[in-house]
């Protein structure tokens, strides 16, 4: 005879997070003058904390492709001096969202010391207070 599973009563969802990861975007990033002017390739992963339990329908969740919209509108903007400045940037376009209780957001530059490295960049936590 197979298992019952649990019936739901004794459940409780702990956390429930959305996430995209390694998505790429073309941006004018950079401090250098060789920098300035030009697109390089980011990476960008994002985790935010969004309350999913019981959603059946994408409208009661969020949909993956706002983050996409949110990190190429940023982009389109125009130069950006640092990942940081980008990333913090992304992580409050997310946090615009009333569902969202904590964002995640790393965002890394494949070029930055290649060939020495994969890539360098950073990752910032913003949460509401």
């Amino acid at each position: 005879m197979a298992p019952v599973p649990p019936t739901g009563d004794d459940l409780q969802v702990v956390s429930s997070k959305v996430f995209v990861q390694g998505l790429k975007i073309q941006a004018e990033i950079g401090v250098y003058p060789h920098e300035v002017g030009r697109v390089q390739p980011l990476v960008v992963d994002v985790e935010l904390d969004v309350p999913t339990a019981g959603a059946v329908k994408l409208s009661e969740t969020l949909n993956y492709e706002t983050i996409l919209a949110a990190a190429r509108n940023i982009a389109a903007q125009g130069h950006i001096a640092l990942v940081e400045t980008f990333a913090e940037r992304l992580a409050r376009a997310c946090l615009a969202d009333p569902r969202v209780s904590r964002a995640r957001v790393r965002v890394e530059k494949p070029l930055a010391l290649s060939p020495d490295a994969v890539a360098a960049g950073v990752e910032i936590v913003l949460a509401r207070s």
